[in-house]
């Protein structure tokens, strides 16, 4: 569904990201995995158009794209979940979901009744503000803001983040029910390994803002991993 080839991302002066080679397919969770400070999160930033790539080429189901911005990338398909949620505090639980809407025709301007039978919390507080919600709700609202975008590619940065149990194995329930649906790529970074192994279907692990692993769930094996991302 997402591929990049010798992709590159330059902060200023400063490069961050050397020549990532990636995959994601539909119907499967790729997960990113790496310590802090090698370049998971500029990654995302670069696929999504938050902060343009400095090289290399994107591939999003099949077609070459530019360099193009956020708002661009989503319409064509990207959804992102940021680290920190980025809910909008102000606005009701339900105008966060609407501002899901600009992405999408008129016809579609609606909340699904999955995200709700998903999320069903959303739907007991859809009057209460974004701010008001525990840090759990708050992710759960990102991620169904997310969902109504109708992606074809799914990032989540980090959504355990922060996040109690109970929520946290929700939240793999549902990345879990938007894998097997069949129709979207889902690109995780997770630090919380037993979350993400348990998850993913393949594997990138970023050291020093290049690919130092890569492979399938088969090729793996869970020590060969573990010891990888704890280096």
């Amino acid at each position: 569904m997402i591929t990049t080839k010798g992709l590159t991302l330059h902060y200023g002066g400063s490069q961050i990201l050397y020549g990532i080679d990636f995959e994601a397919k539909a119907g499967e969770v790729t997960c990113i995995m790496g310590t802090n400070g090698v370049g998971k999160t500029s990654f995302l930033k670069a696929l999504a158009g938050t902060h343009p790539r400095s090289g290399g080429e994107v591939t999003l189901a099949g077609e070459s794209l530019p360099r193009l911005a956020a708002q661009d990338m989503a319409r064509r398909g990207l959804s992102v979940v940021p680290q920190g949620r980025m809910i909008f505090p102000l606005l009701s639980v339900r105008e966060n979901l609407e501002t899901a809407y600009s992405v999408l025709p008129k016809s579609e301007h609606r909340v699904p009744d999955e995200v709700y039978e998903l999320f069903p919390v959303l739907k007991d507080m859809s009057h209460r503000r974004g701010g008001d919600l525990s840090g759990g709700q708050q992710q759960q609202l990102a991620i169904a803001r997310a969902m109504i975008m109708k992606p074809k590619v799914l990032l989540l940065d980090e959504p355990t983040e922060g996040i109690q149990p109970n929520i946290i194995q929700q939240i793999g329930r549902v990345i879990g029910y938007l894998r097997n649906k069949g129709d979207m790529a889902i690109v995780l970074v997770e630090q919380y390994f037993e979350f993400a192994y348990g998850l993913a279907d393949s594997f990138y692990v970023f050291r020093r803002g290049s690919v130092s692993m890569s492979g399938t769930k088969a090729d793996l094996s869970k020590d060969v991993l573990r010891a990888e991302v704890s280096v």
